[in-house]
């Protein structure tokens, strides 16, 4: 039985974590603490869950008190990025297994802290990469194991975040840079980690261009240039297309939030400490950027061709692997509810080198994140399943490389030159806090 804590009680910590804990892992997992800053989302967590009502609960100091008091062996890391970093090093020093929400951490440095501390822990680090657990995700994974397309050469992903998921990092915390890292961290880092994972390469160099193009005082449907607006009360909102785009003037929908449950933006912001949702997305103060563009050099000689938009009038990505043997290429439409127009069903091409193409249909299972949370949580809280012929549960190294590779992007961005990895990675020893 193994004894868990959850630390930050954000919205994806209720879902993706401690619901399945309840509910299809209780025989061999039980919570047995929880903590969050803020006390508003323990109470709320304790109505959602009143079977968690009698567990004890902590602020953000009371970590050691809490480990002693629960003798808890696994800890769960659901709070804002920038706090990853100090509740994994804690629960390194007490030798438990951390379970941690991507990006483990904000920046190459503090992901180096955390390997330095892990070698000298009896504990571990568990990645929640959910993505590499997608039914076509893993079946690439597969295509490449079997030797289809040979030794890979080049990667082009273009990834499409659309107006509606786009817009919510620039409503809240993720628009600065020291909560997120920057989008290139926060979001990408799931696509560097597939990638690194799909290869089974390491990620040596990046150079990257990347703009605020969409939002930020700058942006083209900005209605005037205010600061300080929030959708909920703002009086210019029925002139903002991106706002129009998902709401009408009878109802007011709620941007997508994985930090918050909450029904009316303005109740939550009375409800939680210093955090509201629906922050204009064309302020000034917004100091990320919406648009990448990046080339990555890896080990073994494969190169990426990376870009993401954050402001696509849909959501979804195209994908094209290429080998010494052939070529796999494969198109998602994300979010059908949200598309405008017909698109075909996701399937995976296969063209070798020298003969005819296939087309792989697959085989899908439910659940978010293209099937892939469940077969996650079953990892995570069953064991690594015995039967799979290859890795894919993620430790801290793969943490650190999507990292890394990520401030690589937004740092190259900024000083217009390349960035060798194993130079953001470099050894904690050398770096002075």
């Amino acid at each position: 039985m193994k004894k868990i804590v959850v630390c930050g009680l954000s919205n994806r910590a209720l879902g993706m974590f401690i619901e399945p804990i309840l509910t299809d892992f209780a025989h061999e997992n039980k919570i047995v603490g929880l903590l969050d800053i803020d006390e508003r989302r323990i109470e709320l967590c304790k109505e959602s869950f009143p079977e968690l009502c009698s567990i004890p609960s902590y602020n953000g100091d009371q970590f050691d008190q809490m480990i002693k008091e629960t003798n808890a062996d696994t800890i769960i890391v659901t709070s804002r990025d920038d706090t990853h970093i100090d509740y994994i090093l804690q629960g390194l020093e007490q030798d438990l297994t951390v379970i941690t929400e991507k990006p483990m951490v904000t920046n190459a440095n503090d992901a180096m802290r955390v390997m330095e501390a892990e070698k000298r822990s009896e504990g571990k680090v568990i990645v929640a990469f959910n993505y590499r657990y997608g039914a076509f995700h893993r079946k690439i994974k597969e295509l490449i194991l079997e030797g289809k397309i040979g030794r890979i050469t080049s990667v082009d992903l273009n990834w499409y975040i659309d107006t509606y998921h786009g817009a919510s990092y620039f409503k809240r915390w993720n628009r600065n840079r020291a909560y997120s890292g920057g989008l290139s961290i926060h979001k990408s880092s799931h696509h560097f980690d597939l990638v690194n994972w799909w290869l089974d390469q390491k990620p040596e160099e990046v150079f990257a261009y990347g703009a605020l193009n969409y939002y930020g005082k700058d942006g083209e449907f900005n209605p005037s240039l205010a600061d300080n607006r929030h959708c909920s009360t703002c009086h210019e909102k029925y002139n903002c297309q991106y706002y129009m785009r998902w709401s009408n003037r009878r109802n007011n929908i709620a941007v997508k939030d994985d930090h918050i449950k909450a029904d009316n933006i303005e109740k939550s912001a009375e409800n939680y400490t210093d955090y509201r949702p629906d922050a204009c997305i064309f302020d000034h103060d917004i100091e990320i950027e919406d648009t990448y563009a990046a080339i990555v050099k890896f080990d073994k000689g494969a190169l990426l061709n990376y870009s993401v938009n954050f402001s696509a009038p849909y959501e979804g990505y195209r994908l094209a692997i290429n080998g010494t043997k052939g070529r796999i290429e494969t198109t998602e439409y994300h979010e059908p509810s949200r598309i405008s127009f017909p698109f075909p069903e996701q399937t995976i091409e296969y063209y070798p080198l020298f003969g005819s193409k296939e087309t792989i249909h697959v085989v899908q299972n439910e659940g978010s994140h293209g099937g892939g949370d469940p077969l996650l949580q079953e990892d995570l809280f069953l064991g690594v399943d015995p039967n799979r012929p290859y890795q894919i549960l993620a430790g801290a190294e793969a943490g650190a490389y999507s990292i890394a590779v990520g401030e690589g992007v937004w740092r190259s961005c900024k000083e217009n030159k390349p960035f060798r990895i194993n130079e953001l990675l470099r050894s904690a020893s050398e770096i002075k806090y």
